[in-house]
């Protein structure tokens, strides 16, 4: 059913209709604008679907574009998690945005995800691989190969990968002394390219992220990722992804310093493309018109 937007800052995405959908996991908030073959917009951290805010009005011009907030994040529901962090596994998370698709009256879909969400969308290939027509990854290379490749130099730019999974409740309780802070701090180091990051973004990041449960669930996010999520992707270590992948990364971040980008996604998929944008780790404000240029070609 369509709702009012979550705030003022919903008309840098005016003409998206706003829904929440019931799920069998939690309750989903749902962008959707468009018409044409649909694809599914994913967000990582510390954001909302408001990072796609350049590209998807520009992509409904020749798509049905789906923007969702993660479990955990935005305006989507926050359900509690216990010790083993399934509830912020990235395959419960995947399978909401499935039945999401669903619910929309979408069977097969193309999804394009940036940092969590884009793990959340290797892990949607995986496990609903008659549903993904083609999958986009922006600024990541595979969860396990990332832990497996840890050194200094990747634990230190990459410190919140081990913060973050420390036991309940030290994170929680430290970024919940100055929320506003630590949000600045990532978005300030993280992006490379001055002024990408919009006022009216950042005020609505921060709106969502200061909330103490969005704190704890995204410190789920990350305690998953280094637990139940190795083991789902450790006992699929011996097939590769079949649908085309696109692989894109800012060429001023720590993944482009890190890693061998292409050949990480080859080790794990069979037609694998792509190349770095400009700009760091935020993508898609950072390089809204390069990654446009992308999707426009991949999809």
């Amino acid at each position: 059913m369509p709702i009012a937007p979550a705030s003022n800052e919903d008309t840098m995405l005016e003409g998206f209709e706003t829904r929440r959908i019931e799920t069998s996991g939690a309750t989903i908030n749902v962008k959707t604008a468009g018409s044409g073959p649909p694809v599914l917009l994913l967000h990582g951290y510390p954001q909302t679907h408001l990072i796609w805010h350049e590209i998807a009005p520009r992509l409904t011009q020749t798509h049905t574009v789906i923007m969702t907030d993660l479990r955990g994040y935005g305006d989507s529901e926050k359900p509690a998690s216990d010790q083993a962090h399934a509830a912020y596994s990235k395959r419960a998370m995947a399978a909401d945005q499935v039945e999401v698709m669903a619910a929309l009256g979408f069977d097969r879909f193309a999804v394009v995800g940036h940092d969590r969400g884009a793990r959340v969308s290797h892990r949607m290939a995986r496990d609903h691989a008659g549903r993904v027509e083609k999958l986009a990854v922006l600024d990541i290379a595979p969860t396990a190969f990332m832990y497996q490749a840890t050194d200094m130099a990747f634990a230190t730019a990459y410190y919140h990968w081990f913060f973050l999974i420390q036991p309940y409740d030290l994170p929680e309780r430290m970024i919940g002394a100055d929320p506003a802070f630590y949000l600045d701090w990532i978005l300030d180091n993280w992006c490379k390219t001055p002024g990408a990051i919009r006022p009216g973004a950042r005020d609505e990041y921060l709106r969502c992220f200061a909330d103490p449960v969005a704190i704890h669930a995204s410190c789920e996010d990350y305690r998953a990722a280094a637990t139940v999520d190795l083991e789902h992707d450790a006992a699929d270590s011996g097939s590769k992804i079949a649908m085309p992948l696109l692989a894109l990364w800012g060429r001023d971040g720590v993944v482009a310093r890190s890693y061998d980008v292409l050949a990480t996604w080859r080790e794990v998929a069979e037609n694998v493309s792509g190349h770095a944008v400009p700009g760091g780790h935020f993508v898609p404000e950072e390089a809204p018109a390069e990654t446009l240029a992308a999707l426009d070609d991949f999809l």
